[in-house]
Formats: C-alpha cells, structure tokens, sequence
C-alpha cells in the first residue's frame, strides 16, 4: 500500500511538473511571436537609458543665476568668467523682477539702469550679490524685491495635470477605438446613420470633457489643501487645459485611425507618451541638457501645453504671451483630427 501511495504521488508530481510545463512553454512561445510586445520590451529599457543619458548629459548645474535686462557691456564682461554662474537675459525687467521675487532667479541686473535686484529672503541672493560687487568695480543702486518662494510642488502641479491630459486623451480615445474596431463594435456602428466623423466627434468631446473635469478637481484640491499659487487668470487656465485635452485626444484618434491590434496600440501610444512626458518637464527641468534637445522638447505640444500652464500660474502671464504656444497646440489639433477623420477605418478588413 505504501509503495502504491509513493508511486501515486510521483505521477502527480509528474503530471502537475509537465502541465506547468506544457504552460510555461505556451506562454513563452505566444511572448516571443508577439512581435510588438517582444520588441518594445526590448526597446523600452534602452530608450529609457539613452534618454536620461542625453538628459542630464549636460555642463554642470550653475550655483547662481543672475538675469541681465539688455546688452552686458564691457565693463561687466568679468561676470561671464565667474564658474558656474549663469547669466541670462531679459527684455524686459518685469519678467526678471518676478523670477526673484519667486526665487527663481538670485539677482537681476540691469546695467543701463546702474541698478540691480535681489530678494534678501532668497538662499542664493546674498551669494550672487558678492560675487557680482566682486567682478564689476561699477557703482550699482541696490533694490530689494520681496516674494513667495515657488516650491516644487507648486511648480509641478501643471505637469501632472498636463500629463493626466496626455495619457487620458491618448488611452482614453487611441486604445477605446483600436478595441471597438477589433472587438466588431465599429463594424456594427457603420451600419447605423451615424458618419465617421460624428462618431469620432463625439469621442472626442466626451473625453475632453472628462479630462477637463478630472483636471479642474485636481487643481481644486491641491489649490485649497496645498495653497497652490494662482497668480494669473483661473479662466486662461482652463482655457488652456481645454487645448491641451483636444490636442491629447486628438493625437489618440490619429494613431487609432487604422490600427487593429491593441497589442501595437500599446505599445506606439506608450512610444509617444513615455518619452514625451520625460522631455516635457513634467518632472524636471531640461537647463541641463543638450540645447538640440532642449529645442526638440520645446516643439512637443506637451511640452507647450505645461509651459503655459505654468506661465500662467506662477508667472501671471496673460492671453498675449501664452497666444503663441496656445495657437501652436490648436493647429496640431486640427491638423492630427483632419488627418484622423481622412485616415479612418470602419472594419479590421
């Protein structure tokens, strides 16, 4: 009997062993012939290395800032050969006066004027006005300028919320349409009177309108709990979340005008918003990367998106200097819903 028991527990160790097995080699097989998710968790990983390599590939972090509205005349010319001190310049002085009153920028000089600005409350201010009374033997009127500090939080509210933008419009309609067309709900749809382009409208809108939601309680919440800042207009504010989510959306409809695979649907989406929410400044500043990239990050409609947001949160920026980046984020949502709207597919055949 205890020989029988022995010998039937080894064939069920056998057999549970070989269906395990037989499941092990299924799955791994089905893995290695999905091409798109073989490649892009190949790919993924390296994209990430290089990115981040590229990212902070950059000259050292400067220890000071200071802002100079107009030309640097030659008797200022010993600043520039101070080490890691950054001089960046200004048109017009009220834009350098807000980066210190925020702590943004540790001194604002203006040369024409004989003049310059600092906040005494900023960590960094006293250190540039040394260095700054030690490299020009030039009489300077000082004028002290006061503030809130902008803290990093308050300086990544507007990305999270334009990132929330970009991964709902993207998933929200890309992926949705690329599982109604497979799954043959698309297919049912066209015989109804419904067009393409109504259906694809009222995608559209439905999700603008719920990201528009989900982004307006965010900034409620973290505004009363968090005392956010909100220096500019509520209205632009939304005016631009509005854009951002049309132009988020409208990106998802484009890439799910033909595609039938949600297994390639996920992987080009993830493809276009993961890099894109890295490059944007959803996280980090990009001072210290390459300029060619800094550049290529400047042209994402994300990266515009956040930009604005946050000009007009912490800088007070009105309708006239967040109209450039806000008709460049409207042209790419036409043009991305023209292209989507002609390249649309009913059926998976």
């Amino acid at each position: 009997v205890r020989l029988a028991d022995i010998q039937s527990r080894e064939w069920t160790m056998k057999g549970s062993l070989k269906r395990i097995g037989a499941l092990f080699y299924a799955r791994t097989l089905e893995f290695v012939r999905d091409r798109a998710a073989l490649v892009w968790n190949l790919l993924f990983p390296l994209l990430l290395v290089i990115g981040f390599s590229l990212i902070f590939s950059g000259p050292p972090k400067p220890l000071v800032q200071i802002g100079v509205v107009g030309e640097l005349p030659a008797t200022y010319a010993p600043l520039r050969a101070v080490p890691l001190l950054k001089i960046i310049p200004y048109d017009e002085a009220s834009r350098g006066q807000l980066k210190v009153r925020h702590h943004q920028l540790d001194l604002l000089l203006s040369p024409a004027g004989g003049r310059y600005w600092i906040n005494p409350d900023a960590p960094q201010g006293a250190m540039a006005e040394y260095l700054l009374r030690q490299a020009v033997q030039v009489p300077l009127q000082r004028e002290t300028l006061s503030g809130r500090a902008i803290r990093y939080g308050d300086w990544l509210l507007p990305g999270v919320i334009g990132m929330n933008l970009m991964f709902s419009g993207l998933f929200g309609v890309g992926f949705v349409i690329v599982r109604y067309r497979k799954n043959g709900v698309l297919k049912r749809l066209r015989a109804t009177p419904l067009g393409a382009l109504e259906f694809l409208f009222a995608q559209l809108l439905s999700r603008v309108l719920i990201t528009l939601v989900v982004s307006l309680l965010v900034f409620c919440a973290a505004y009363w709990l968090l005392d956010v800042p909100l220096i500019g207009s509520g209205w632009l504010l939304l005016v631009i979340a509005l854009a951002g989510g049309t132009a988020m959306a409208s990106l998802g409809l484009l890439i799910a005008a033909r595609l039938q695979n949600e297994e390639l649907a996920s992987g080009l989406l993830n493809l276009i918003s993961l890099p894109m929410m890295f490059l944007s400044g959803v996280w980090f500043s990009l001072e210290g990367a390459p300029a060619w990239l800094q550049q290529l990050a400047a042209r994402l409609p994300l990266s515009q998106i956040i930009e604005a947001a946050r000009a007009v949160m912490l800088e007070g920026a009105g309708w006239q200097e967040v109209a450039g980046p806000l008709g460049q984020v409207m042209v790419f949502a036409l043009v991305c819903i023209s292209l989507g709207t002609m390249l649309f597919k009913w059926s998976a055949k």
